[in-house]
């Protein structure tokens, strides 16, 4: 069944070229990864949304994700209440329009 997965990002200020280029650079090859979208949602605030085969494929990915998350963890700022720098969530699809 079809899962996504979705990150939230704060940058640095006068970093957001270099976040930008960094996810331009990276060529996820992982299993079961269909495609993805980075979304400017403000002020130095982001989106990052992975579309999936199947959630198994994206728990698989999860080391190699943040392996990919530490190439530019350093243009991110923490965005608090415990959280570090990003703010991921993912699941199945329940329903599509």
């Amino acid at each position: 069944m079809t899962a996504f997965n979705v990150v939230r990002f704060r940058v640095r200020p006068g970093r957001e070229s270099e976040f930008i280029a960094a996810h331009r650079k990276a060529h996820p090859d992982f299993s079961g990864f269909k495609r993805f979208l980075l979304i400017k949602t403000g002020t130095q605030t982001y989106c990052a949304v992975g579309e999936w085969d199947s959630y198994q494929s994206i728990v698989a990915a999860r080391p190699a994700m943040i392996a990919m998350l530490d190439t530019f963890r350093d243009t991110l700022e923490d965005l608090g209440g415990g959280l570090g720098v990003t703010d991921p969530v993912s699941g199945e699809v329940v329903l599509e329009m």
